[in-house]
């Protein structure tokens, strides 16, 4: 170009332009350096602990399994007591590429329950305690690595969640599920990197300190990590994005790094105007992008991203929450994380739909509870609009040693320092129920040293959460010992107070529940009071007419959040309601009506919505809203009316936010009601077959319907005036509920005394489990060989006969038997409030039963020859002749006898 000075001049000006471009615009293109990828798949997994690892690794059977896993998906459903809590080992080889030559590599870990010992290549790589927090554990060092070709390295993960009395949870009413149970990762970065290894947070902490609708700001911290031997200098920028992707604000701020340097470092991202506002409404967010440049080059070396919610809040001990300024009731529920069938292994996509669930219903909290769950439900709370409070899993009781503490206090602040960044988070909370079962019950002096070293760790907790995050709210939920928690300083050093109360359920009445909230408020009235537990357990297989407490019927849960939902509407200084649970969930321990199941949820194991569930739609959505209830009830029958022999007559419910309903049942209008508190009520004539029920409503001049098919078994209350041949008659003794079997499709009906032409028995009481307040009727144990625990729960004793006046003909008849008294003696669970230990007086029975007259059963001894609390059935073919019906003779030879259920099956 030396004929064309011009054009060369220009030559050089535009290629020294591109150069420029190349470096001081490299960060716009680049992409990210760090690599997060799943390494889920094709893990082998033994359940029992290796001696001598690794070299008899190779000696023992593994089996291939996907992360997430858990081995108690299945033995805690089982009806031997307790479930496999030991040792399991996983391994995996991955083969890595020579891109990882010069990176730090980290193995990244959302949960694995509860201690971890992590191998690469037959070495330890590192360790963690807690089963419900990130960890990241470096690996850098470990690995093999080659020029030029893909090298196998070995990952073994030793997971053990035995009882460990350092490590909470110590005890409580949810199962302690065992295995990698969420996603584990293989994270890559350059040597200088946001750090990953400060509590397995991103590295940057994000806070606004200042927020109005006029204007915002946004203050970040961060650590920065050097891994090399020399000295860097790096460019940190920082970046405000709108949901369109538009910039709103950014900072830029170099540092120079120290070999091996760990640099703590701040950004102020002031003066953003107009900000958009986050709220459960409109869950606008924001998005932060934090990045490091080499200053040297301008290479891009790492990169994180956040979300960001424009909000301020507040409690007020007299008139709640306020959110943005205004006042918010929070009403929502709690969750545990496992699913039918899986565990707590459960998929991104069904934890996503619990967040979705609870949104539907027109929530607009969710207490996360009792521990930090999947990294993919707060992500869900800040997109959809949910509140939330976050909590560690110290719950019941704890251990006076100072490797609790420590353990207690590590997993606290990994809880916020992984969660940090979440705008929907606005408490922090602890020591869920500290003071429900405690120890040294005999020896005073003993129980308040114990106790002053709660409230000694509750301030150390207190402490470090206000020091790590002072602009959110502090909680302990406690059980409804006002005094004892008083006493102890547990309702003073929170910033708010939790209670979890049952009255009406475990103790006391649905009338006690207003005047706990009263009392919190004359003798706390400088503490804002939230609900963070209340609920009935809701067998979606029991059903009552005559719902009473502790029957665990659909109908009295209903009842109970009626009341529970009244009393805190009415009161403007309870800040929030949280139900107990979103959906029921695995408790090993727990007996009753469904063994290892707490039903509690508003919804069942598998996320189906109960009644209650469409209660609450009811009254929270802000859209038209009107649903059936009983719609789950997919197999109803009843006793015929005393009126009509062709029809059943039985409370529906209708959920609507309308003022009046209309029910037409048949094609036949059942005519108008007011839908009081959100419930309009018919008593349905039902018939015998399918039936077809449809609501109406008008909600500003638009008609809404909701339409339900319900199949429906008229059974004869006189043999003679049926109107239809009979079939099949399903008896519980001693019952005020109806059970639902959804395996075989049956209805099992209450019994009723005996009136000539009809069925029921003679003589006999209702057995009752002694010794406690709570079941008006039957038994809560688990009864052993059966999934049907309700048909054995109850049963008349003493009676003298049962009678059924069928038509003649051939029939099947079955007695069903359980031994409800003694055993084991057992001592009750935490959550049974009422008493310590279940004690029983056992008593020897043996009985004859006759048939028509014949002896079936000789000298029957239930305990001898089946066991206590385990389920017998004998069936007996019987020809019937003429009008002598059916009758069941029970003679005594020692003890009362008893009779369970009895089911009557025509065959010819």
């Amino acid at each position: 170009m030396k004929d064309f000075p011009a054009i060369k001049n220009v030559y050089v000006q535009l290629t020294g332009l591109v150069l420029l471009c190349l470096v001081f615009c490299a960060g716009f293109a680049q992409a990210n350096p760090r690599t997060k990828t799943s390494i889920n798949s094709v893990w082998q997994f033994y359940k029992g602990d290796i001696a001598g690892f690794p070299s008899q690794a190779a000696k023992v059977d593994w089996e291939m399994v996907n992360l997430p896993h858990s081995w108690n998906a299945l033995d805690v459903m089982d009806d031997k007591p307790g479930y496999y809590r030991g040792i399991g080992w996983y391994r995996k080889s991955i083969s890595l590429s020579p891109q990882y030559r010069g990176k730090e590599v980290f193995l990244y870990f959302e949960g694995a329950n509860q201690e971890v010992e992590v191998y690469v290549n037959g070495q330890k790589a590192g360790s963690h305690i807690g089963g419900y927090t990130r960890f990241s554990i470096p690996v850098t060092k470990l690995l093999k690595l080659a020029d030029g070709q893909n090298t196998v390295n070995e990952i073994a993960i030793k997971v053990d969640n035995k009882f460990n009395e350092d490590i909470p949870t110590l005890t409580a009413d949810f199962t302690f599920f065992g295995g990698i149970y969420r996603d584990v990762f293989l994270v890559a970065t350059s040597p200088v990197h946001f750090d990953l290894e400060d509590n397995a947070s991103n590295g940057i902490y994000l806070t606004t300190p200042a927020v109005s609708k006029d204007r915002a700001s946004v203050n970040l911290k961060g650590r920065l990590v050097n891994s090399t031997s020399g000295t860097r200098r790096a460019q940190v920028v920082t970046t405000v994005w709108d949901k369109d992707k538009k910039q709103i604000a950014q900072q830029k701020t170099t540092y120079r790094l120290k070999p091996r340097e760990k640099l703590t470092f701040g950004q102020d991202l002031k003066n953003i105007a107009n900000p958009q506002l986050w709220s459960p409404d409109s869950p606008y967010l924001y998005t932060v992008t934090t990045q490091v440049y080499d200053a040297q080059n301008n290479q891009l070396l790492d990169e994180v991203t956040n979300p960001l919610g424009f909000r301020w809040f507040r409690f007020d001990a007299a008139q709640g929450f306020f959110l943005n300024g205004k006042p918010l009731k929070l009403i929502g529920a709690s969750r545990h994380q496992d699913y039918q069938g899986m565990g707590n292994a459960v998929s991104d996509a069904l934890q996503i739909k619990d967040v979705k669930l609870l949104k539907e219903m027109g929530g607009n909290f969710l207490r996360v509870a009792h521990y930090p769950h999947d990294p993919v439900i707060l992500e869900m709370c800040d997109k959809l609009g949910l509140l939330t409070a976050v909590e560690v899993p110290i719950i019941n009781t704890i251990t006076e040693s100072e490797a609790f503490a420590t353990n207690s206090k590590n997993m606290h602040l990994e809880m916020i320092k992984q969660n940090f960044n979440h705008p929907s988070v606005i408490i922090w909370a602890y020591m869920n129920e500290i003071l429900l079962r405690p120890k040294y019950a005999d020896d005073k002096a003993r129980q308040q040293i114990y106790f002053d070293r709660i409230t000694a760790l509750a301030q150390e907790l207190e402490d470090l959460t206000r020091r790590e995050d002072p602009s959110r709210y502090t909680m302990i939920p406690n059980h409804g010992a006002f005094e004892l928690y008083k006493k102890q300083r547990l309702t003073d050093i929170p910033m708010l107070v939790g209670w979890n109360l049952y009255k009406g359920w475990y103790s006391g009445t649905l009338d006690d529940f207003g005047t706990y909230l009263d009392r919190h408020r004359k003798e706390l009235p400088t503490k804002p009071l939230l609900i963070t537990e209340y609920g009935a357990d809701a067998d979606p297989r029991v059903r009552s007419n005559t719902p009473v407490r502790f029957d665990k019927s659909m109908e009295y849960a209903v009842q109970f959040h009626q009341v529970y939902l009244r009393e805190m509407m009415n009161r403007p200084f309870v800040a929030a309601g949280m139900i107990w649970n979103l959906a029921d969930f695995n408790s090993e321990g727990r007996e009753e009506s469904m063994p290892h199941v707490n039903n509690k949820g508003i919804t069942t194991l598998n996320r189906t919505p109960k009644d209650i569930y469409y209660y609450y739609q009811a009254h929270l959505l802000q859209r038209p809203f009107v649903k059936i209830g009983s719609r789950n009830w997919v197999n109803r029958g009843g006793l015929a009316d005393a009126q009509n022999a062709n029809t059943s007559t039985q409370t529906l419910q209708v959920f609507t936010n309308a003022e009046k309903v209309q029910l037409i049942v048949n094609g036949r209008k059942l005519g108008e009601k007011s839908a009081k508190e959100k419930v309009a009520e018919w008593q349905v004539p039902f018939t015998q077959g399918l039936n077809t029920v449809e609501a109406l409503v008008t909600i500003n001049g638009q008609e809404h319907r909701d339409f339900m098919e319900v199949p429906f078994d008229v059974q004869p209350r006189q043999f003679a005036a049926a109107a239809q041949p009979f079939e099949e008659l399903n008896v519980l003794l001693g019952a005020k509920r109806l059970y639902i079997d959804p395996t075989n499709h049956q209805v099992w009906l209450p019994s009723q005394p005996y009136q000539p032409g009809s069925w029921g028995s003679v003589g006999g009481e209702p057995y009752k489990l002694q010794n406690t307040a709570r079941l008006s009727y039957g038994s809560d144990k688990n009864i052993q060989g059966t999934e049907h625990d309700p048909v054995y729960q109850t049963q008349l004793m003493g009676l003298e006969q049962y009678k059924l006046d069928v038509p003649q003909g051939s029939y099947e008849v079955t007695l069903h038997f359980a031994e409800l008294v003694g055993g084991t003696t057992k001592e009750a669970l935490p959550y049974n409030l009422d008493n310590t230990v279940v004690q029983e007086q056992s008593e020897e029975r043996i009985f004859d039963v006759y048939l028509n007259g014949k002896l079936v059963l000789e000298n029957f001894n239930i305990a001898q020859e089946y066991g206590y609390a385990r389920a017998a059935a004998h069936r007996i073919e019987v020809a019937v002749a003429g009008k002598e019906g059916i009758q069941l003779s029970f003679k005594s030879k020692k003890g009362q006898p008893v009779l369970n259920a009895v089911q009557v099956r025509k065959v010819y």
